[in-house]
């Protein structure tokens, strides 16, 4: 059983989602805990009505001092992978150097174009008619590392920018679990700047 801990700002669908899929049996990993930057995150909330261990980031403390509470819990709970669903921090290279290729993100394009937090408004406002969804390791830089997965979406003309942001929604919460599943069981190489699978699967 793989240990992971989820990092979230916001309402935490995506923990949510991968929260189910765990509870299902789908993706055979444990939610060690659930940690937010943001004491009033509505994903705090779902992730103690889940049963969830929960922990505040203190960052009104400064970067070190809340990623050194980050560190002493994942080291505590024998946390394997680090799991970013809407967390909207930079992490330190420090940090980011000490559990490299352990950390992995879901950004809501097709990196890397539009990258950043305004992602989905930034992608509809421009006209592009494919978006998407990227999974990807963490590096130093933001919304960068090796892509483990990549999936379209198409933008209609009919769409507004609150259907296509439930759109991408849709597809993070199908896409998310899939590549943790394959990560964990060790199926991913590196292959340039990507990581591909093999099998078997």
């Amino acid at each position: 059983m793989t240990n992971m801990a989820i990092l979230l700002s916001g309402r935490g669908s995506n923990m949510l989602a991968l929260a189910q899929r765990c509870a299902q049996g789908d993706l055979e990993a444990k939610i060690c805990f659930v940690a937010s930057d943001k004491k009033d995150a509505y994903g705090i909330m779902m992730a103690k009505s889940l049963g969830l261990k929960t922990l505040l980031l203190p960052y009104e403390e400064g970067k070190e001092q809340a990623e050194k509470v980050l560190d002493e819990k994942l080291q505590s709970d024998s946390v394997d992978w680090i799991v970013l669903a809407g967390f909207m921090r930079m992490l330190s290279p420090t940090f980011v150097g000490k559990y490299e290729k352990r950390i992995v993100n879901i950004h809501p394009s097709l990196l890397p174009s539009f990258p950043g937090t305004q992602a989905i408004k930034d992608a509809f406002e421009y006209g592009v008619k494919v978006t998407g969804v990227t999974v990807h390791l963490v590096d130093e830089k933001m919304d960068h590392g090796p892509i483990l997965s990549q999936r379209e979406v198409r933008i209609c003309d009919e769409d507004t920018l609150e259907s296509l942001e439930e759109k991408i929604h849709a597809i993070e919460h199908d896409l998310y679990w899939q590549t943790l599943k394959n990560l964990f069981a060790g199926r991913f190489k590196m292959k340039g700047r990507r990581m591909t699978i093999e099998g078997p699967y």
